[in-house]
């Protein structure tokens, strides 16, 4: 019997069967109104860091990242649906700009302006690469990145990342030092962002509550406008039509750059991994094959690799739209490569990358607030699954403390080497590193050798376990 006139509920579990194609369009565009936010940010940050876009003259070339960005996105997602080869999971992945590397790009470009661009150009390419060569061994390597590890990375980013959320919200970097810097106004206008989505994505369902964040900095939006703070300068000079270009910033191979990209690149197909497993699970009630995984971290790597020769920040696979598929219970993967299509055709508009270029940083201020908070409690949500014995508590607070103090203190490595300090300013590799060596090399704790107790006064619920994570 068919569901709701999508098909049967055998047809909705199988990637390869198609629904009617009036219903496939607008679940294909859904899959895009639930990542396009996440999907342009991490180029407006990066164009931020580096000083040009928002109001700068540079705004001509935030507006060709942002472009590519939805460009390249859909066509890593295509790698995904339709496959080449051995490139593809052919299942319904979404892929999208990473948030994972912008700690790793931050030092990188840090006001340099559009020239540090080709430093982040080499990475990636090299980075995806690397990354597409994990394919053949992902599934072995896991074993060295247990939810203790992975879950510490993601924590970091999040935490790397919040305090550029409030600087949006306060009014932008540029604007610091400024009266304007923290205004009331500025803070009204990110906290209508922060409501409209949280109300939205608690009280509604459907459409509505997938799209809260974007609907939210619509709301955000609005507000700005009648304020004043919208300026549709960008608007009026962007063309119609763009065609991406290879090596739009040149390109610049750096010991820093390969390294950190190609490092990041490990965390961001363990990622890959756990989003195929999901969307698998999740849409068809089994187990991702080994060829899926293969696939699947193929074209993460090498989607990566293509969107790096023209200019565009690495892909991987959106965690939201895994989520998105358990929802509407939709597995197929032609409705994704719709959204794929309609994102392509959106990124070689520039008239819509101009418009998002007019968002007030303070709008969008509000809405990486949540985002990037949600990347820490995501985080938060795989520590949870670990045994949290005195081994498992040494090897988080040892790597926290090293890779957190690092983020706060980057002044603490104003003697090291240049290329050193690019590495470890970002707290994220020397915590990956140290968690990922101590969890293999240290021994596991004795069955009784538990947690130290809490202070007297404090109920324990229950003994915290002791098995060790790996």
């Amino acid at each position: 019997m068919a569901i709701n006139g999508l098909g049967t509920a055998e047809q909705l579990r199988d990637p390869n069967y198609m629904p009617p194609v009036a219903k496939a369009i607008p679940l294909g565009i859904q899959h895009i109104l639930a990542m396009f936010i996440s999907n342009v940010t991490p180029a407006i940050i990066i164009a931020g860091a580096a000083g040009f876009g928002f109001g700068t003259p540079g705004v001509g070339d935030l507006v060709y990242m942002i472009q590519m960005s939805m460009t390249f996105a859909g066509i890593a997602t295509l790698f995904q649906t339709v496959g080449a080869g051995p490139v593809g999971a052919r299942l319904p992945i979404v892929q999208g700009t990473s948030f994972a590397f912008i700690p790793v790009m931050i030092p990188l470009v840090a006001g340099q302006g559009v020239e540090a661009m080709a430093t982040v150009t080499g990475g990636v390419i090299c980075g995806g690469l690397f990354h597409a060569c994990l394919a053949p061994f992902i599934g072995k390597m896991r074993f060295a990145l247990p939810p203790l590890v992975t879950g510490l990375v993601v924590l970091l980013i999040g935490l790397a990342l919040v305090k550029v959320g409030i600087q949006y919200a306060a009014g932008g970097v540029p604007a610091i030092g400024t009266p304007e810097y923290g205004s009331a106004l500025n803070w009204f206008v990110a906290s209508v962002v922060i409501v409209v989505t949280l109300g939205l994505k608690f009280f509604t369902r459907g459409l509505m509550s997938i799209s809260a964040i974007l609907i939210g900095l619509i709301a955000g939006y609005v507000v700005a406008l009648i304020f004043g703070m919208v300026s549709f300068g960008a608007v009026a000079r962007a063309s119609w039509i763009l065609v991406p270009d290879p090596f739009h910033f040149g390109v610049d191979f750096t010991f820093a750059a390969v390294i950190g990209f190609c490092l990041m690149g490990v965390i961001s197909a363990i990622e890959t991994v756990g989003d195929v497993s999901g969307i698998t699970k999740g849409g068809a009630g089994r187990e991702a094959t080994d060829a899926e995984i293969r696939g699947a971290t193929f074209a993460d790597g090498f989607g990566s690799a293509v969107a790096g020769v023209f200019g565009a920040l690495p892909n991987t696979s959106f965690s939201q739209n895994v989520g998105l598929i358990a929802i509407t219970g939709v597995m197929s993967r032609h409705v994704v490569t719709i959204g794929a299509i309609f994102l392509i055709v959106c990124g070689f508009v520039p008239k819509i990358g101009a418009i998002i270029s007019t968002i007030p940083i303070e709008v969008l201020g509000g809405g990486v607030i949540v985002m990037f908070g949600m990347i820490a409690s995501a985080g938060v949500s795989m520590l949870a699954e670990v045994e949290w014995d005195r081994r498992n508590m040494v090897i988080f607070g040892v790597a926290l403390s090293v890779g957190l103090g690092l983020q706060l203190e980057p002044g603490a490595l104003q003697h090291a080497h240049p290329t050193v300090q690019v590495l470890l300013t970002s707290g994220l590799l020397p915590a990956a590193t140290i968690a990922i060596v101590l969890n293999l090399f240290l021994p596991t704790t004795l069955a009784d050798d538990r947690a130290p107790e809490e202070p007297e006064g404090v109920r324990h619920d229950a003994y915290l376990r002791s098995t060790p994570s790996h």
